[in-house]
């Protein structure tokens, strides 16, 4: 990466308000709302598009056993109390 396309990425990082920049540095942190941007993406490819992926790929897995279904139902059931807490608090 170049030192101008490293300038031109932090600089659209920052005017969307996704990190912002630490005075009398050269350096950034990133804001609340670049945290929830980022867990977002990362949870979306995490959930959606990997397994997605690799069920419709050459060498996909047979369909999910009893125990991975319910499984899945905690961990959704988690993440909607995670959330729920979140917006709570």
């Amino acid at each position: 990466m170049t030192q101008g396309r490293m300038t031109y990425d932090l600089r659209r990082l920052r005017l969307h308000g996704l990190i912002e920049r630490i005075d009398g540095t050269h350096r950034y942190r990133v804001t609340d709302a670049g945290l929830r941007t980022s867990l977002f993406f990362t949870r979306t490819y995490a959930r959606l598009f990997r397994t997605t992926l690799a069920e419709i790929g050459p060498g996909a897995r047979p369909p999910p056993t009893k125990l991975q279904t319910h499984f899945n139902r905690l961990d959704a059931a988690i993440a909607e109390t995670v959330e729920r807490a979140r917006l709570a608090a």
